[in-house]
């Protein structure tokens, strides 16, 4: 006879996935702190790049923290910083005044890059021995929490 799995409720799977994702979020950034570190980042600051090399076209400050999931403040923090160091430029945007374009600087493409091809090595080091077709079904929950999260925001603040 064959035995069963125990039954859980989808609502209990999403509490502990939810336990979880705190606690990779936490080890993920001090993680990426350290990762970064050499290249004179934080895991912040390699957020807000990757957001606009993987956007490939310049970006307001809004885009990218959609993009990140980040507050416009927090995103405008990193770009202060990014921008003083010589990592990305500003530039009109004809659609918004007051809301630059940002892209990276040749020298924060090339710092984008080397933290990229880095990156992928150890994505590849800590995908062995996971199935490629379980690691896409973990993004696309994840994915569809997000959206669930923000369309539940956008209600509340419509709701105010």
């Amino acid at each position: 006879m064959l035995a069963t799995a125990p039954s859980i409720d989808t609502g209990q799977a999403i509490s502990e996935l939810s336990v979880q994702i705190f606690q990779l979020s936490s080890q993920l950034l001090a993680w990426g702190d350290r990762f970064v570190a050499p290249d004179g980042l934080t895991s912040a600051r390699w957020q807000m790049l990757g957001a606009i090399a993987l956007a490939g076209a310049p970006q307001t400050a809004p885009q990218i923290a959609a993009r990140m999931g980040t507050t416009r403040q927090g995103a405008q923090k990193q770009i202060k910083l990014l921008l003083a160091d010589g990592l990305l430029e500003a530039q009109e945007n004809a659609a918004h005044m007051r809301s630059p374009l940002y892209s990276l600087t040749p020298q924060g493409a090339a710092v984008y890059e080397r933290v990229h091809a880095r990156w992928q090595a150890q994505a590849a080091a800590w995908g062995a021995g996971l199935e490629a077709g379980d690691v896409a079904a973990a993004a696309r929950v994840l994915k569809h929490l997000s959206q669930e999260i923000s369309a539940h925001e956008s209600q509340e603040y419509q709701e105010k």
